[in-house]
């Protein structure tokens, strides 16, 4: 079954929360234990109905003051399609757990208050969506019941969302309109909106096209681990193993190790489940080799006429996720792919505002939750591509190195 991976975001009390709820509710997909403790918490705190946002809410934090703090994952399936959520949280004090949680989606949702309209946070979360490149972008309409399930409402919203949304590299944008507390449009169509003739949400999600978000031109497998037997009783031989991040892979392809720069051909790909005759991303496998290359773990096998950018020098867009900020100058642990190096800060060119979409020429650091251009020099030679192209090799993650604690995430640019 064919996984989406989708992400919610929006501003604070937009109902992200109790929509997940609400969609697993009425998919089935929680357990009967899970829904009394749900019921049971909700008449402790003297709630007329059932908080189904209790589901996703997990901290002690979050349910006494009603927001979302951290990411909380849930995962459900239905007869066509298998789902992991990731709800963020929408208060701007969080907006790296938001970029967090997006970073690996295929579909980001953001709800926006019937009552409300945009607001700052719609914006900011719809940038950063994009500046992720996630590929598809819903907006739902919530709390449809608080303004009378009022056609207009909808219809202003979906043309303010969308004059914005023309500044956004956005290739699949689609609105509906919802009420999470009561289930209009989320599992069925609403007999409230008969005004409205587009799918439910959970038609939606099993019917958007992903198939073609993925690269499957840039043959890309970042070795993560040199796999050996060891028990006597196995045969002899050298796996390299690790997650395809682009491209297709098959037995007799002929292949390039960089950085070595040596090429081979493809003896077998194996999986968990067994042999395969094809790899692609995102699949996780051990490749062997038909020579024996000194390859080890943080190098990338491609194809000799299809290779990623080497270099040192990498200009980035950085999300900083640390109270510290980062200035020139600044040594940072990078991860890309499986390879770790150290990098310094060379030049912060601007910072950008995720509200007006302006470049600030002035910003000479990054603060917490600032998004901006940097350049970095590694101490080893990166393989990349331009995050635009793809998503694995053209990302990174900064830690700090006196905490190994996660600091930043940043985004290639390239020529294209």
């Amino acid at each position: 079954m064919e996984l989406l991976r989708f992400a919610t975001a929006g501003s604070v009390d937009d109902g992200k929360s109790t929509l997940i709820g609400r969609l697993l509710y009425d998919s089935k997909a929680i357990f009967e234990d899970q829904l009394e403790a749900v019921e049971r918490l909700s008449r402790q705190r003297g709630d007329e109905y059932t908080d189904l946002a209790l589901l996703t809410d997990g901290l002690r934090a979050e349910r006494e003051q009603g927001i979302t703090i951290d990411v909380a994952y849930r995962y459900f399936a239905t007869p066509l399609r298998k789902f992991i959520i990731a709800d963020t949280p929408g208060h701007i004090q969080y907006t790296r757990n938001m970029v967090t949680g997006n970073s690996t989606a295929d579909l980001t949702i953001v709800l926006v208050d019937a009552r409300k309209g945009i607001v700052e946070q719609s914006r900011r979360h719809a940038f950063l969506a994009s500046l992720l490149r996630v590929p598809h972008l819903l907006v739902c309409v919530n709390k449809m019941d608080l303004v009378d399930y009022d056609e207009s409402v909808f219809t202003r919203i979906r043309e303010e969302f969308k004059a914005f949304a023309t500044r956004l590299e956005v290739s699949d944008l689609a609105f509906i309109p919802i009420s999470a507390l009561h289930g209009d449009n989320v599992v069925q169509r609403s007999l409230n909106m008969s005004w409205y003739e587009g799918p439910s949400l959970l038609h939606h999600l099993e019917q958007v096209y992903i198939a073609s978000d993925r690269n499957l031109i840039d043959p890309r497998l970042p070795v993560q681990w040199v796999v050996r037997p060891t028990a006597s009783t196995l045969p002899d031989f050298r796996g390299y193993a690790g997650r395809v991040a682009g491209g297709v892979f098959r037995p007799g392809d002929e292949v390039m190790v960089l950085p070595s720069g040596l090429t081979t051909t493809i003896a077998a790909i194996d999986t968990f489940d067994g042999p395969v005759e094809e790899a692609f991303a995102p699949m996780s496998v051990m490749v062997r080799l038909a020579q024996d290359l000194d390859v080890s773990r943080g190098d990338l096998i491609c194809r000799p006429h299809n290779q990623p950018t080497v270099g040192q020098d990498i200009d980035a867009m950085m999300c900083w996720m640390a109270d510290r900020p980062l200035a020139e100058g600044d040594v940072v642990a990078l991860k890309h792919t499986t390879r770790w190096v150290r990098a310094q800060v060379r030049h912060v060119h601007y910072g950008l505002d995720v509200n007006t979409l302006h470049r600030d020429d002035s910003v000479s650091v990054l603060g917490l939750n600032d998004v901006g251009r940097v350049s970095l020099r590694v101490t080893q030679p990166l393989f990349y591509d331009s995050y635009r192209r793809n998503r694995f090799t053209g990302s990174f993650v900064v830690a700090a190195e006196d905490t190994n604690a996660t600091v930043g995430a940043g985004m290639i640019l390239g020529a294209d």
